[in-house]
């Protein structure tokens, strides 16, 4: 695998080297600007819903020494800050060879998530976020709802699954039978959602809650 040779040459690099770099802080303070891809809102998200699960790449398996938890992590999975062309994450991307490419056939990341993958390196891959969440007034499915449905749960949740959310019908079971926004919140009683990943904030959950309570509109 591709994979096990950089992280052999990674290895030698970094036992040869006594410098220690610490992840660049985090600033979510700002809002969302256009054009801008953010690790902690659109990158983190995609990788532990598809990546990042048990039995693959989480804190636990950590199949082939690789983590894709959080931004260290990630970065130690063949990041070159600025060229996603000499970048590995984004190589087994679109490696057009079954055995290498990531996440092994049927799994695959839509065109979309892989361009913002891509976007994201070659835009500094900045460990950055934003402050995008408005809870406020009618909540569209379309617009708030499902961006981040898609992202952070479809990766487990995609076709064939026992639980699917891959469209509105199925986000609609979910919220029906109570269990989207018991997963969600936490509540006692069901298996807290995503797994593995960060839970929604406050104000996304807020957001989800008042989509619901407006009759879950496909909207």
């Amino acid at each position: 695998m591709k994979f096990q040779i950089f992280f052999a040459f990674g290895a030698v690099l970094l036992l040869s080297s006594c410098k220690h770099e610490l992840p660049e802080l985090i600033d979510d303070s700002g809002p969302c600007l256009p054009g801008v891809v953010y690790f902690k809102n659109d990158v983190l998200p995609i990788l532990q819903s598809n990546c990042a699960m048990s039995g693959c790449h989480d804190a636990k398996t950590a199949r082939e020494g690789i983590r894709l938890t959080d931004y260290a992590n990630v970065m130690r999975a063949g990041v070159v800050k600025g060229s996603s062309r000499e970048s590995e994450l984004y190589k087994v991307l679109i490696d057009n060879n079954p055995g290498d490419i990531m996440p092994p056939p049927p799994a695959s990341l839509t065109a979309d998530q892989i361009k913002t993958i891509k976007d994201w390196i070659d835009q500094g891959a900045k460990n950055n976020a934003c402050t995008s969440c408005d809870s406020s007034g009618t909540v569209s499915y379309s617009a708030k709802i499902w961006p981040i449905i898609n992202s952070g749960c479809t990766g487990c949740h995609g076709y064939g699954k026992n639980t699917q959310l891959t469209s509105y019908s199925d986000v609609k079971v979910q919220v029906d039978n109570g269990k989207l926004s018991g997963a969600l919140n936490h509540k006692s009683g069901f298996l807290p959602m995503p797994q593995g990943g960060a839970k929604w904030t406050d104000c996304q959950l807020r957001m989800l809650d008042r989509w619901i309570a407006d009759g879950a509109p496909n909207n």
